[in-house]
């Protein structure tokens, strides 16, 4: 059901669309924007590659962790509370990560700093669903991930050009002052979306038969190890590239950025095809040319790994990774949670603790060869296709009436 007058007031309702969109910033900022300094960040602290490495580690089971706890209890106590919550404890982690003194206490925040971002990310995604469906949850979802890919095109952009003036604690006191941007517009734009009558109304036990629910369906069991498996090859890209096209071929951190920013340019328009593919043609359609695209960058990766490639090669192979991804986002996340709107939170904190939890996992695994070679991405970024189009196997519909189920039809329209 749509939220009540009472719940949304009329002018944050039609802003809030845009305020979601915002808030899927999290991520990407949190991840991306001090990756250009990732390597001075490892010699100013006398750390290795792959413990350097485990700061985008932690920021990503911190993501995992933190939407996997405030999704079920934006169900039980709303969405705006949460939210606030979580964003004030972003701001604060942010600057203790700017005055971490040593590697450890670095990765130890930057754990924190995820907890607390995670919180925006579900939030976006459970909000959208309570107010969106049809066609329109599609579209909405398509928008996403092409705004997650403008963050992550911002994001190191803004981090190769800070880190000309500044140092990487100065990056994050720039998240810190993001986090903070984030709150105000919150305070003043973000209305509750879940109207009381429609939250769950029990405790820990209510929410463990919700994630029983979800588990035990197919669907949303393959739709989630899909998106798990094809982010985890994403987050490894993250972690690796920057050694990569820095150490291996010589970039310099403002050039690495603008190969990233080519990257996420093409995730942003394939997040947007996305969207439209899976509205037009087919939900399982779109997935599956997706994870293709995926498929072709990371055997390239692998061919780069195993004899020398020109640079060209590699920041193709990286494009059609990245964009391959995008393109799986849209109709996953709506596989996933089309037929649970009444525990969008709870669906949505699965999801995206799948996806950031598999990344955490799969990032350090680039850096065991040290800062030096690349087949390691490559590797690690197969083996992450492989098991995504594995799980996809499980989205064939058994029933034929399924797939066809979650294709909306033309005259739902948004609730917003």
């Amino acid at each position: 059901m749509p939220p009540t007058d009472s719940a949304t007031p009329t002018l944050a309702r039609r802003l809030l669309p845009a305020l979601l969109l915002l808030l899927t910033v999290f991520g990407p900022i949190s991840m991306d924007l001090y990756l250009p300094a990732l390597p001075a960040l490892t010699s100013e602290l006398g750390a290795v590659t792959s413990v350097a490495q485990l700061t985008v580690t932690a920021c990503l089971i911190g993501l995992a962790a933190g939407q996997l706890i405030a999704g079920p209890l934006s169900d039980r106590l709303g969405r705006r509370r949460i939210l606030l919550v979580g964003i004030v404890a972003y701001v604060v982690t942010s600057a203790l990560c700017a005055v971490s003194p040593s590697i450890e206490l670095l990765i130890a925040a930057r754990l924190v700093q995820g907890l607390a971002g995670g919180v925006g990310i579900v939030i976006a995604t459970a909000a959208g669903r309570d107010v969106f469906s049809g066609r329109a949850l599609i579209r909405f979802y398509g928008r996403l991930t092409v705004v997650g890919g403008l963050a992550a095109i911002v994001g190191p952009l803004l981090g190769g050009v800070l880190s000309t003036v500044t140092d990487w604690r100065g990056l994050f006191v720039f998240l810190a002052v993001i986090g903070t941007v984030l709150l105000v517009v919150a305070l003043l734009g973000f209305g509750e979306t879940l109207p009381v009558e429609q939250r769950s109304a029990g405790g820990f036990a209510e929410t463990l038969r919700g994630y029983r629910t979800l588990l035990t369906d197919r669907v949303f069991l393959g739709a989630v190890l899909n998106q798990g498996f094809l982010y985890a090859a994403l987050f490894a890209y993250l972690a690796g590239s920057t050694f990569v096209l820095q150490d291996i071929y010589g970039l310099s951190p403002q050039w690495y950025a603008a190969a990233f920013g080519l990257n996420s340019a093409g995730h942003m328009v394939a997040g947007s095809l996305a969207g439209r593919a899976a509205e037009r043609w087919s939900i399982l359609g779109t997935l599956a040319l997706g994870v293709g695209v995926t498929g072709v960058g990371a055997l390239g990766l692998l061919a780069a790994g195993l004899t020398a490639m020109p640079l060209w090669v590699v920041i193709v192979a990286l494009f059609l990774l990245f964009s391959g991804v995008a393109l799986s986002a849209a109709p996953a996340t709506t596989l996933a949670l089309a037929e649970y709107p009444h525990m969008a939170g709870t669906a949505s904190s699965l999801l995206g603790m799948v996806r950031f939890g598999f990344g955490g996992v799969a990032a350090p695994f680039v850096g065991v060869a040290g800062a030096l070679s690349i087949l390691p991405l490559g590797i690690v970024t197969v083996v992450c296709v492989v098991l995504s189009a594995a799980a996809g196997l499980l989205l064939a519909p058994r029933r034929p009436d399924r797939a066809r189920s979650t294709t909306p039809a033309p005259s739902e329209r948004a609730r917003v």
